[in-house]
């Protein structure tokens, strides 16, 4: 057994999960009240949490999670008959809507005068979609075919969207042409930049983008170049700034509260599983504080070692919400239709 077999294998036994039963979204696991994460943050899993009737609300894909400023949970999943799940926060059903977004995949809270609304990513539909909180369409954005990057539609599957003081949003074209898109508060478009590659100033799956104001003098961009296993930098023009590598983690988008940085990683890099994401956490100074589900994270000569699932517990995790609590909503994708997990920090 190799030293890297050793150390997951004695994580799991740890934790009495090693192996589990599974039914739905309900695990069974042999000890009650598990805490996974590291150091300041850790969790206690609760798999009930926000667990709904399959007949009368299913879900298909859970792609991304919102808190809207009346502090319910807003839920966007790829099945048709309630794209929109919104929840209250103890995981009572509120109200659903959404039966035109296929490809429901990014989920964005903007506000205006006082008012929520959402932008949705549909990349069936090749489509940027600006909605109320109440599902009512304030206006739609097709491909950027003025650019000339691309030959048609279908070139542009867009997977994420953030969105600055000033109304101002950008796109990222995660599972398209791989371009960053920035429109003005109209839907007007004002730049691009990105595209395909392994440049700095490229992607290889631009799944996920945030706007980073933590810093007042110099607010950028973060996007998360998926397949390369890099959260990448960027000034509001489109210039590079840096890349922050995290080897073995493939993740999703960004996610800021107050200083940290939080995401869902789909899956291990190099695990034989391909449902073996985990959760992982940045500080202030971008460093890798804590990875729910994952290994401990070490830096060595100020290089982060190769993170990799631990415990079985999550299923291609793809977005986390992050409530006034600092309680953690985790969303999966291809999880056998299992609605979302709560993780209460401790």
């Amino acid at each position: 057994m190799s030293r890297r077999q050793f150390l997951k294998q004695s994580s799991l036994f740890s934790l009495g999960i090693l192996t589990y039963p599974m039914s739905g979204n309900a695990l069974e696991f042999s000890k009650n009240d598990v805490i996974i994460g590291h150091n300041t943050h850790r969790y206690k899993v609760n798999m009930n949490w926000g667990n709904l009737d399959t007949l009368k609300t299913p879900v298909k894909d859970c792609h991304e999670m919102v808190q809207d400023s009346k502090g319910r949970i807003v839920l966007l999943t790829n099945h048709t008959k309630n794209n929109i799940i919104i929840y209250d926060k103890s995981g009572k059903l509120v109200s659903t809507w959404g039966t035109q977004y296929p490809g429901g995949h990014g989920l964005t809270l903007m506000k205006e005068n006082g008012e929520d609304f959402l932008l949705i990513t549909d990349y069936e539909r090749h489509q940027v979609i600006k909605t109320t909180i109440d599902g009512k369409v304030v206006f739609e954005i097709d491909y950027p075919a003025e650019t000339g990057k691309y030959n048609d539609k279908a070139e542009f599957k867009p997977t994420e969207t953030t969105v600055l003081e000033n109304g101002d949003f950008y796109v990222a074209d995660g599972y398209g042409n791989q371009y960053i898109l920035h429109y003005n508060h109209k839907g007007e478009l004002l730049n691009v930049f990105g595209g395909r590659g392994t440049e700095n100033g490229q992607f290889l799956n631009a799944h996920g983008i945030c706007y980073d104001n933590r810093d007042k003098n110099k607010p950028s961009l973060l996007i998360s170049a998926r397949e390369m296993n890099v959260l990448k930098r960027f000034d509001l023009k489109g210039n590079y700034l840096e890349s922050i590598p995290v080897p073995g983690a493939l993740i999703c988008r960004p996610v800021i509260h107050k200083n940290d940085i939080y995401f869902a990683v789909l899956k291990s890099k190099n695990a034989p599983n391909s449902d073996s994401g985990f959760l992982l956490i940045m500080n202030e100074k971008n460093e890798v504080v804590s990875c729910p589900g994952a290994t401990l994270p070490e830096y060595k000569n100020n290089t982060l070692e190769e993170l990799y699932q631990t415990v079985r517990l999550f299923q291609h995790p793809h977005d986390v919400c992050i409530d006034d609590d600092e309680n953690i909503y985790v969303a999966q994708w291809n999880s056998g239709q299992t609605y979302p997990i709560k993780l209460t920090r401790v």
